[in-house]
C-alpha cells in the first residue's frame, strides 16, 4: 500500500479551535496557500508518475477546494478525481461549530468525560461518531485501496490511520494533524514529510 494523504487547508473555524466535524466551511485564504504548497510538493515527489495514482477525496467542499488546488499546483486536470462517502470527517453530533472552552462552559463533565476517553468519546446528537466508529469505516476504504493513491482529507481520517500504523489510540486521538505537510503511508507505517 501507498497512499500520501493531505489534509484540507485551513478554515476559519480551524483557525479559531471549532469542532468542525461534518459542517462544510470553506478554505480561508492560509488554507487555500497550504493545498498549493502541498500540491508543488506532491509534484516533486510524485514526478513523472502521477498517472499511476488514484486521487480520491472527501465530499466535503474544503477537501474538494484542497484537491483541486493540489492538483492544479501539480498541473494536472484540477477536477480529474473522485470523491469517497467514507472519507468524511467524524461528526461531532451537536458538539459542531463550538469551541472546547465554550463547551466547558456549559456541558464541563461531557468535556471532562471526552478528555478521558477521546478516542472512544461520542459526543451528543443523533449523528455523532467517535473515533473508532470513524475507522471503521476509513477501514472499509482502505480495504478498498488497490494501487498507489492521493488523498485529501480531513483530521479524523488521519486518526485513524495512525490507528492502523500502530499507534496507540490514547495518541492517534491527540497527535498533530498538519494541514502544511504530506503523510506518506506505505507498509512500514506512517511518515510525515
Amino acid at each position: 500500500m501507498l497512499v500520501y494523504m493531505i489534509r484540507h487547508g485551513q478554515t476559519d473555524w480551524n483557525a479559531e479551535g471549532r469542532l468542525q466535524g461534518q459542517k462544510d466551511i470553506p478554505l480561508n485564504a492560509i488554507g487555500r496557500r497550504q493545498a498549493s504548497d502541498n500540491g508543488h510538493a506532491l509534484k516533486a515527489i510524485l514526478g513523472n508518475t502521477a498517472n499511476d495514482f488514484d486521487f480520491v477525496a472527501s465530499p466535503l467542499g474544503r477537501t474538494r477546494e484542497t484537491m483541486e488546488l493540489v492538483r492544479a499546483a501539480m498541473g494536472i486536470d484540477p477536477l480529474a478525481y473522485r470523491t469517497d462517502d467514507r472519507l468524511v470527517e467524524v461528526s461531532f453530533g451537536d458538539w459542531e461549530g463550538f469551541t472546547i472552552s465554550e463547551l466547558k462552559q456549559t456541558v464541563r463533565q461531557r468535556v471532562k468525560e471526552r478528555s478521558r476517553s477521546k478516542w472512544d468519546f461520542i459526543p451528543p446528537g443523533e449523528a455523532a461518531e467517535s473515533y473508532e466508529i470513524l475507522s471503521w469505516r476509513v477501514g472499509s476504504w482502505a480495504k478498498d485501496i488497490d494501487r498507489p493513491t492521493v488523498c485529501v482529507s480531513h483530521g479524523g481520517v488521519f486518526r485513524a490511520f495512525f490507528k492502523f500504523s500502530g499507534m496507540p489510540v490514547t495518541e492517534a486521538a491527540n497527535a498533530p494533524v498538519h494541514q502544511d505537510r504530506i503523510l506518506r503511508i506505505d507498509d512500514e507505517g506512517a511518515t510525515w514529510l
